[in-house]
């Protein structure tokens, strides 16, 4: 099935679609999902590639760009053609001129739009952002073009590439935005000429699906009405959806839910397993740290994680601040275990942002400049990770509809 990628970022999303990665082999219920599990080794499972070809992507971000296709150069074929470094607005309007933009027969479109203006740690000005597509500030008034407003755009390619489904992601703090869930949910319903049954939009808490880290994100799912089989479309237009039906994935873990077969949830001490002190780590990923310095508990970024314990959520506008490893006594640190040791203070290393957002250690965000070609720094790593949809999550989601698939749409 062609998946199109939009707001791809470092690929969060993508990697989760496309299976066939390593991850925490708690990370994965064996009980509910046996047949999700490829290869074992150790603490570590490779799970199985899915029924989804990533066949386009795009972002705006350069170093997204570098890190995803030095990732995926050996897994995707013709990677230099997929992966779009321009404006999702630039894509639409070069479309709408007549150029062949997004490539034909596409499935699935995915997309994690802008959610700097709906989320708590941000501003919150909503529709109203004064960032435009490309990220700069508006000097005008804010226009149909600013970031709040970007799934307006996914909308036009959903119109324009006439998927049978759409998953659409973000932050939880959408909800709490007056009625903006149901005027997304309604506009996202109107794409292309048969329109789009959307599932009212649920939010998932990513440590209920093996992600150790404090995240919680909405999620969106259009169907296309005249891609249904009659009975899909019956019970999709429901208002309580049978549970044969519902796309949302299963919770696979404990932690917002309980029930019976669920795992206990992942914390950070089973996801750094393995992983050396930055000196003496041969991982670049690992070697790279915040030096920033330990502000109080009243700034952000303060606090030190809890190794028997999920992460909280990881960042992307951070500005340095990125949480604790450890701190000192001195500064409140809990950490004895590591302290006792002689390990002084320090921020998360990139490489544990990373496990933190269930990446793959084979997934390098430290990339030296060579040859003239930009690499990738620790400051911009640590955006790309915190911007990304946890792959683990992304997998559950990509599961489901896989598994959903045959009963949903007529071929």
């Amino acid at each position: 099935m062609n998946l199109l990628s939009l707001f791809s970022g470092c690929g969060g999303m993508d990697i989760g679609f496309e299976g066939d990665f390593i991850c925490l082999k708690r990370s994965i219920n064996n009980i509910l999902h046996p047949d999700w599990i490829m290869d074992t080794k150790e603490n570590w499972v490779k799970v199985k590639k899915t029924i989804f070809n990533t066949v386009f992507a795009n972002d705006i971000r350069p170093g997204a760009k570098i890190a995803w296709e030095t990732y995926f150069k050996d897994k995707i074929i013709n990677i230099e053609n997929i992966y779009h470094l321009e404006s999702i607005v630039d894509l639409v309007k070069r479309s709408n001129l007549g150029i062949t933009v997004f490539p034909k027969n596409i499935d699935v479109v995915t997309g994690g739009f802008p959610c700097q203006d709906f989320s708590i740690a941000g501003k919150r000005l909503g529709f109203n952002s004064t960032k435009s597509h490309t990220g700069k500030l508006i000097i005008d008034e804010p226009s149909i073009e600013n970031r709040g407003n970007l799934y307006m755009w996914m909308r036009e390619v959903i119109s324009i590439t006439n998927p049978k489904m759409f998953i659409a992601e973000n932050v939880k703090g959408l909800v709490d935005f007056n009625d903006i869930k149901q005027i997304i949910e309604q506009d996202f319903s109107m794409a292309g000429k048969d329109g789009y049954i959307v599932i009212p939009a649920r939010v998932l808490h990513a440590a209920d699906y093996g992600v150790p880290q404090s995240r919680e994100r909405i999620i969106f799912y259009g169907f296309r009405k005249s891609a249904l089989k009659e009975e899909a479309l019956y019970n999709l237009s429901k208002e309580i959806i049978p549970d044969r039906y519902d796309p949302y994935p299963l919770p696979t873990h404990a932690f917002t839910k309980r029930s019976a077969g669920l795992l206990k949830p992942v914390t950070c001490g089973e996801a750094f397993i393995g992983l050396s002190e930055p000196e003496k780590s041969k991982d670049n990923s690992q070697k790279k740290f915040s030096k920033a310095k330990y502000m109080g508990n009243h700034c952000q970024g303060q606090t030190e994680i809890k190794l028997d314990y999920i992460a909280p959520t990881i960042r992307s506008e951070h500005h340095g601040n990125i949480e604790y490893r450890r701190l000192s006594e001195e500064h409140g640190g809990k950490n004895f275990s590591e302290l006792s040791l002689g390990l002084t203070e320090r921020r998360l290393t990139v490489r544990e942002c990373a496990r933190i957002q269930t990446f793959p250690d084979d997934y390098k965000f430290i990339i030296e400049s060579q040859n003239g070609k930009k690499g990738l720094s620790a400051s911009e790593a640590y955006k790309i990770i915190g911007n990304a949809v946890p792959c683990v999550l992304a997998y559950n989601i990509a599961k489901r509809i896989e598994e959903n698939w045959n009963i949903y749409f007529k071929d």
